[in-house]
């Protein structure tokens, strides 16, 4: 089938960008990636269901065109990822998603003996799999996704199979649970259990790009926080030491808990400005709200109308719902566009009127 990948380099931009033409049951799916060089891609569909290929053909000229106008070209595709499955087609695997504590839970963790604290890495949600020869990446959807080649080589050194949840940072994976490891599932034993088996399956091979996420315990755990603080680091997550693993996110509460430095929220683009900028929106009620706009930094492409995307902000403004100081974090193909609810936002403290 056609298959395509054209990079970019200018400046302190370095991307790539992938085509393809791929069959499915009766018709044809255009598919594609993009992202940094050497990253884990964002992936994603242009046809929704199988077409002709006549038509395929023609949506996947028209992308590469449009890509060519940009001045990406050609290249080697030796160290190129490969190419995810269709979205269509789910892993199985549910990742488990958390819920945020305020500051004033905080200490009621930060001083427990029962929980241990990870570092929030900010990075993309991956699921890193090896079965047999073959390494799959599952996003926080459960869908495959393409992994990187540096990470896809440290994988598959490991002489059994096994799963690993995770964030994906550059070209480097970085682990914080293990889910099964050979024919053993370790979904159902508590967490202490899992992340020591994990450790010492990580010891027992040479992988630059697979690192750990290091638990922290009381005492010495505030000190850890304090430190990540200080050092602009994204968050921690708090992890009860007996708790199974527990796929999906529970109405409220729950055994793995994220507190984080500063804000972020997931937005549909909704319109491309002027001046490298687009218009975020939110949901509420099922009918979509303006949140402001964002510019897009220069290394980024600019994300076409209807695009998820994660923004970093200082807090929103109540009367208007727009958000204050944003910064563009990056597309988030892994996030559904009705989750991008006005729930997610923390406003503006509000100073009280004296008498």
């Amino acid at each position: 089938m056609d298959s395509t990948t054209l990079y970019f380099r200018q400046g302190p931009s370095d991307k790539v960008y992938q085509a393809s033409i791929q069959p499915k049951d009766q018709g044809f799916m255009v598919h594609f990636a993009y992202g940094r060089r050497g990253t884990t891609l964002t992936t994603g569909c242009k046809t929704q269901v199988p077409v002709e290929y006549q038509v395929a053909k023609a949506i996947y000229d028209k992308l590469i065109r449009e890509k060519t106008a940009k001045g990406y070209a050609p290249g080697p595709d030796t160290a190129k990822p490969k190419p995810p499955d269709a979205p269509s087609q789910h892993s199985g695997i549910h990742c488990q998603l958390l819920n945020s504590i305020t500051d004033q839970q905080l200490d009621q963790f930060l001083f427990s003996d029962e929980y241990w604290m990870q570092e929030k890495l900010d990075g993309r949600r991956l699921l890193l799999r090896k079965d047999g020869d073959e390494i799959t990446g599952i996003n926080r959807l459960g869908f495959p996704t393409a992994v990187p080649e540096t990470i896809r080589r440290d994988a598959a050194k490991y002489p059994r199979n096994f799963l690993l949840d995770g964030e994906a940072v550059g070209d480097t994976f970085h682990a914080f649970d293990l889910l099964t490891i050979g024919s053993e599932d370790m979904r159902n034993k508590c967490f202490s259990v899992r992340y020591l088996r994990m450790r010492d399956m990580l010891n027992a091979f040479y992988h630059q790009h697979i690192r750990e996420v290091k638990c922290l315990s009381t005492p010495g755990m505030a000190g850890w926080f304090h430190q990540f603080k200080r050092e602009g680091k994204e968050g921690v997550v708090f992890k009860h030491k007996d708790a199974p693993y527990t796929p999906g996110r529970p109405n409220s509460g729950g055994s793995q808990l994220k507190y984080k430095f500063y804000e972020t929220a997931s937005f549909i683009v909704t319109k491309v400005n002027d001046q490298r900028s687009v218009a975020l929106s939110l949901f509420e009620s099922g009918t979509l709200h303006p949140a402001g706009n964002v510019t897009i930094p220069p290394n980024h492409d600019i994300p076409e109308v209807g695009a998820v995307v994660d923004c970093r902000y200082l807090y929103a403004f109540k009367e208007s719902g727009s958000i204050y100081q944003p910064v563009f974090l990056g597309p988030r193909g892994d996030i559904r566009a009705e989750e991008c609810t006005i729930s997610q936002l923390k406003y503006k403290a509000e100073v009280p009127v004296s008498v």
